[in-house]
């Protein structure tokens, strides 16, 4: 929007025509939010505090857990407008790919919020119940896929990574592809997130690398060169991607260990849904089993120790799930659990971008 109003007067100041461009837009995109959660940083911090806006500490997790009671929760009040703000401020609003992300971001935010909201107003701790939360991430999640599917010039054909000529057409079968990839994601990171700036450093290092896919998916001769899907327009989500990454390092700036303030489920949610948004759309959904891979890590982590919990009447894989929590258990620092995780999550996403050339 802004960026619009500067380029009207290129014709006057030739070097207004940097606006046009969508790596100058990343780049003030990135450094707005940054800027802007520096700026309402303390301030919304304190806010939260005064408005008991805190953390529940369930009785079963990790004993030294308990000592978090009390420190503000909900961060993703804080990032998500940042993130908005940023988007709005430089991204192409006529762009179909940049609502859709937006549209994902503000309605998974919803969810958490309400969540969030239900976990410290009840005295149980429980927020929404699980059907209820995946049955509302379904209905939103399957009005992005069936838009993407329609939309003019979207293909419904799969880029698998390493194989330049597997490409199947999955045809409407696509819209329940996309639909797990975005719900999938949302909840994934939002399984991750338990410990100080556990989550925040893979989203970080994720958005970076979607950031790069976005461009790269939206440049139609480099697209070609790489023998990567072209989508026309999907360029412009490198903004909200540099967004993404501006509002994340100044939540980590807070959240790092010990932590000022969580994230919550307002957070979370919408950041993992937006990741699978974007993957979905740059035609990237297979890569991010690798960018995303700590992820899916945590998220298979509980389901096999579910599974394997009910298969053998009361026996685990792990002493606590999800799988951060069982590093805890067996006395790994906190902290070093973290920065692990976080060296896992840059490998991963190295390792994805040797999908651009290994082909």
């Amino acid at each position: 929007m802004l960026s619009k109003l500067i380029y009207m007067f290129h014709f006057d100041y030739s070097w207004l025509n940097v606006f046009r461009y969508i790596t100058f837009r990343t780049i003030l995109s990135a450094l707005t939010s940054l800027t802007l959660f520096f700026i309402v940083g303390n301030w919304a911090i304190s806010k939260l505090q005064s408005m008991q806006v805190r953390q529940y500490i369930r009785e079963d997790g990790p004993p030294n857990h308990l000592k978090k009671a009390g420190t503000p929760t909900m961060g993703g009040c804080i990032i998500l407008p940042v993130i908005l703000i940023a988007s709005l401020m430089w991204g192409e609003l006529t762009n179909i790919y940049v609502l859709l992300t937006l549209l994902s971001i503000l309605c998974f935010g919803l969810i958490g919020f309400v969540d969030d909201k239900l976990k410290m107003t009840r005295k149980n701790g429980q927020g929404l119940s699980v059907k209820a939360k995946l049955s509302l991430q379904i209905v939103i999640a399957l009005a992005v896929a069936i838009t993407l599917y329609f939309h003019p010039g979207f293909d419904s054909h799969l880029n698998v990574p390493f194989f330049k000529n597997i490409t199947p057409d999955l045809g409407a079968w696509y819209i329940l592809f996309a639909l797990l990839i975005i719900v999938g994601s949302s909840n994934a990171v939002n399984l991750t997130d338990g410990l100080d700036g556990l989550a925040m450093g893979p989203i970080i290092i994720a958005f970076i690398s979607y950031l790069i896919f976005s461009y790269l998916s939206g440049h139609i001769k480099i697209a070609e060169y790489l023998q990567i899907p072209y989508v026309a327009g999907s360029g412009e989500l490198s903004v909200i991607c540099g967004a993404i990454f501006g509002a994340g390092l100044g939540f980590l700036w807070y959240n790092t260990y010990p932590a000022e303030i969580f994230m919550g489920d307002v957070g979370s949610l919408p950041l993992g849904a937006a990741l699978g948004t974007v993957a979905v759309v740059t035609k990237q959904e297979f890569t991010l089993i690798l960018v995303g891979g700590l992820f899916v890590f945590e998220a298979l982590s509980v389901i096999f120790q579910v599974f394997y919990y009910k298969m053998t009447g009361g026996h685990r894989i792990f002493r606590m799930a999800p799988i951060h929590h069982h590093f805890e258990m067996k006395g790994w620092p906190e902290s070093k659990i973290t920065i692990r995780f976080w060296i896992i999550a840059i490998i991963l996403a190295l390792l994805s971008m040797s999908t651009l050339k290994l082909r």
